[in-house]
């Protein structure tokens, strides 16, 4: 897990193309999503992290966002039992 204020701009663009970072994070409300979801772009560059996949999200107990991964977030709703 990557925090946004912890990499320079240039760093973070070379490991996006590189795909070696391809979700992003809120840390404040434990969910993660796509790099292009309008909810992910909104929030404050303090409250944004990254990840190298999607299993690292899950292990830091962060949850799929509810607007860009809609099949993942029923699937964690229902298997949570939330």
């Amino acid at each position: 897990m990557i925090q946004h204020l912890q990499i320079s701009g240039i760093t973070l663009r070379s490991k996006i193309h590189n795909r070696e970072i391809l979700f992003g994070g809120n840390k404040k409300l434990k969910i993660y999503g796509l790099l292009n979801c309008k909810s992910g772009k909104r929030m404050k560059k303090e409250n944004r992290v990254f990840f190298t996949d999607e299993a690292e999200a899950l292990q830091n107990n962060y949850r799929p966002c509810g607007h860009c991964m809609r099949e993942a977030y029923k699937q964690w709703k229902t298997s949570a039992g939330n």
